[in-house]
């Protein structure tokens, strides 16, 4: 089976986070998610979530703390989860491909649809706000 390692970024900002819908075409299509994307060979985690939140969202991240690491099979594929806070970071988040993008406060995420692989990042998160 086919695995992914993804790096994903919690972007926060006080008691808010960014999220962004992820294409219809995609894996998850449809869905809420944390932005992020594929580690690619040869990267570390915080080169990957630096390249792919400038790439998806527009900013620069400065630094970040691991937060959680989730391995999560969708039966087609596995993954591996890299997820970190990013809070130190220049610019303001948009869906720079396109892409749908919202600040929302993190006790109101359950009122958005995730992959099954992100409810125990938004239990985390609702654990410690």
């Amino acid at each position: 089976m086919k695995q992914i390692d993804v790096a994903v970024g919690i972007i926060k900002r006080e008691s808010q986070t960014y999220i962004c819908k992820r294409p219809e075409d995609k894996h998850q299509g449809g869905l809420w998610e944390f932005p992020g994307g594929k580690i690619e060979a040869g990267e570390s985690v915080a080169q990957a979530l630096s390249r792919e939140l400038h790439e998806e969202v527009a900013i620069r991240v400065h630094s970040t703390e691991e937060f959680m690491r989730i391995e999560h099979d969708y039966g087609d594929k596995h993954v591996c989860l890299h997820i970190h806070i990013v809070a130190d970071f220049s610019g303001e988040p948009h869906g720079a491909e396109g892409q749908q993008g919202a600040w929302v406060d993190i006790a109101a995420l359950n009122d958005y649809a995730f992959p099954e692989a992100n409810v125990a990042i938004i239990n985390k998160l609702l654990e410690q706000s």
